[in-house]
């Protein structure tokens, strides 16, 4: 799921592998990449659910203008995903409507 070599930016330079829990299951990511870069890579792609129609949310701008990405983040809900860097042990959850736990 990641890009390796690319064919205008070369190749992706040695990245520290770590681990962080995303609705309680351990996974695993690069050192410092978007949260969301990390979910993605591990096949994730809802990351809230909309209050009034219950409807799924992922990546959309990936630039943190937009609210489709927010989850709950080391217990802080609506942390924009797409521009949060991913940090050992942290503790990822879906959101549910304006910052609801699971």
């Amino acid at each position: 799921m990641r890009i390796i070599n690319h064919p205008i930016l070369g190749e992706a330079a040695p990245r520290k592998n770590i681990t962080f829990n995303f609705n309680g299951e351990e996974m695993t990511g690069f050192s410092g990449e978007p949260i969301a870069a990390a979910l993605r890579a591990n096949n994730i792609i809802i990351h809230r659910y909309t209050r009034k129609f219950h409807s799924p949310r992922g990546v959309f701008c990936a630039i943190g203008r937009c609210t489709d990405c927010v989850m709950i983040v080391n217990g802080r809900p609506n942390v924009r995903t797409c521009v949060t860097a991913l940090e050992e042990g942290m503790t990822v959850t879906t959101q549910y409507g304006a910052g609801g736990g699971a």
